[in-house]
């Protein structure tokens, strides 16, 4: 959607439809009034800063979206957007909680899954996959479903693909993003790998969580992931950072990760790594 062509007052009701909100819930939640919102909704007023940053927490809009509303409104954007390389302290304390992951997979990805940083742990988990899906910028949903990917060995496919979908849509739900939008389409075209690939078990971890079941030549793996954000962040870029971590779901797989890591301390092939920035 392009929402910086558009005025400020459609973007507006198009985030409070979006939240579910009559005129009068946006107006009481932002110490307003239905009548100056609805002016500010029709353009017969043009908002104050002040005005704009406060409709916009009220809506939960994200730093990106809110510099759009900014400037729909004549106004200067509020946040910046630097790159990772720029955010100095912030790269390195997420360097560093990756790194002390280890041996555990763990990686940090934007907005689009693209990976842009990573703990390069177990690179066994990608054998067999596309040496493309392994390039920069490396999209870390399509490298676990896609057919050509890591979806042959994904023991729960079926459940795995319905979790991500889920993620999707939430995230579409929360902006509208046409990337997203893409991938999501994209995810729902892959088909289930042949075997039947089925849902997890109701034992074990599967009991509370959903783990992500993964055939290796030593075994098969299971994995909880968590999801990690930094609190507060003033910048675009940081705001839509998160970082994915792996944790083994069970004895066997402490067991094979460890067979995993004494076979990456041998000299082995270093196209197995995930080619990611560091």
């Amino acid at each position: 959607m392009a929402n910086q062509q558009l005025p400020f007052g459609i973007l507006l009701r198009r985030w409070r439809e979006r939240r579910r909100m009559s005129q009068m819930d946006l107006a009481l939640a932002a110490s307003s009034s239905t009548r100056h919102l609805s002016c500010l909704e029709t353009g017969r007023s043009q908002p104050s800063r002040e005005m704009v940053i406060r409709l916009a927490e009220c809506l939960e809009v994200s730093l990106r979206d809110q510099n759009t509303l900014l400037l729909a409104a004549g106004l200067a954007p509020a946040f910046q957007e630097r790159s990772l390389e720029e955010l100095g302290s912030a790269r390195l304390a997420i360097d560093q909680v990756l790194q002390a992951h280890k041996p555990y997979p763990a990686f940090a990805v934007d907005r689009h899954w693209n990976v842009v940083l990573s703990n390069s742990a177990l690179p066994q988990l990608y054998e067999g996959c596309s040496p493309d899906l392994l390039r920069r910028p490396v999209n870390a949903v399509r490298l676990i479903l896609h057919p050509l990917g890591m979806a042959p060995r994904i023991v729960n496919f079926v459940e795995w693909r319905a979790h991500t979908v889920a993620v999707l849509r939430q995230q579409l739900d929360a902006s509208s993003d046409s990337v997203i939008q893409g991938l999501l389409a994209e995810v729902m075209t892959y088909p289930a790998p042949a075997g039947g690939m089925g849902l997890a078990t109701c034992d074990g971890p599967q009991r509370y969580a959903i783990p992500i079941q993964i055939a290796t030549r030593f075994g098969t793996v299971s994995f909880l992931t968590t999801n990690t954000i930094f609190g507060i962040p003033t910048d675009v870029t940081l705001s839509e950072l998160s970082m994915e971590m792996f944790f083994p779901a069970d004895k066997d797989t402490i067991a094979m990760v460890k067979s995993m890591v004494d076979e990456k301390s041998a000299p082995g092939d270093p196209d197995l790594r995930l080619h990611i920035a560091s």
